[in-house]
């Protein structure tokens, strides 16, 4: 038993070392790698976000800021029981403008 104790700390150990001589060579001979990567996150990346946000802000512009219509769907709003908060009605993320109320839009009452 005692052997094979000996035997796995020595294959431990030279894994260890192998490793650590990879790692320690890697480290140094992939320099350009490093900077082909900060340049791709430059050239690529960042100007790949500015085009994304351009267009989500060109596609706001464009959307609709009008109330859909309500429709009384039997298996949409369903309230078993009242919410813990408020008049028990409205869900704890209310928007009044998109959110219905199982009867209808709250400026439809007003």
């Amino acid at each position: 038993m005692a052997t094979l104790g000996r035997v796995s700390r020595a294959l431990l150990r030279s894994s260890l070392t192998q490793a650590r001589r990879q790692l320690s060579a890697s480290v140094g001979g992939h320099s350009g790698l490093a900077e082909k990567w900060r340049m791709l996150s430059f050239l690529v990346a960042i100007p790949g976000v500015a085009v994304c946000m351009l267009n989500m802000y060109l596609k706001q512009q464009q959307h609709s800021h009008e109330q859909p219509e309500f429709i009384p769907y039997s298996h949409l709003r369903i309230r078993t029981k009242p919410f813990p908060w408020g008049d028990g009605k409205k869900s704890l993320f209310h928007n009044p403008h998109v959110n219905a109320l199982p009867d209808g839009y709250e400026d439809a009452h007003e």
